[in-house]
């Protein structure tokens, strides 16, 4: 999503709050706590689970792993869930030509360090990069790269962008910044 005029380019970014992220953490939640109950179950001998019965399952020691399993499933559960909350990764590109600024900002995790924003002056953006990785693990990311900075990443690792949407989109941008584009 983006909105653009002749002077103003900015590029809204999505953060995890993605339905993707809500079902493996509506899943990995879910399946931690079948865990937990089904160990806490062999351990008082008792069925808290009725679809499975907790006396085929003796307490030492797969009743001690799948507790652990358990336990260690909702605390990565809990990760997701506050990622989720927070929105981290989420933020915008602003490209200004009559200011002649280029701010990004991202939320990231709560703490010092929440709010990130870098700005830099658009006379300092050498290229506009674009990195191709094909194969099983397809890659394709848009980079800026900044004169003594290096280069900063301006699409998610995730994007999955088909190899026709990000050259426009590094089209589009070169164009606007006025800058060549560079393929790796």
């Amino acid at each position: 999503m983006s909105w653009r005029s002749e002077h103003i380019w900015i590029e809204l970014i999505a953060g995890s709050r993605k339905i993707s992220n809500l079902c493996w953490a509506i899943i990995l939640f879910l399946g931690s706590l079948g865990f937990l109950l089904i160990g806490i179950s062999s351990y008082l001998d008792r069925n808290l689970i009725s679809l499975f019965p907790s006396q085929e399952i003796i307490f030492f020691p797969q009743g001690i792993v799948m507790s652990f399993y358990g336990l260690a499933g909702l605390f990565i559960s809990s990760y997701l869930w506050c990622t989720i909350s927070w929105n981290v990764g989420s933020g915008y590109d602003r490209f200004d030509r009559k200011e002649g600024i280029v701010c990004i900002f991202r939320w990231g995790f709560p703490g010092k360090n929440r709010r990130i924003l870098l700005r830099f002056f658009m006379k300092d953006i050498q290229s506009i990069r674009i990195e191709v990785k094909e194969g099983f693990n397809a890659r394709r990311v848009l980079y800026m790269e900044i004169r003594g900075q290096g280069a900063i990443p301006l699409t998610r690792t995730d994007e999955n962008l088909t190899p026709r949407e990000i050259e426009q989109k590094a089209a589009e941008l070169a164009y606007f910044l006025r800058v060549p584009i560079e393929v790796f």
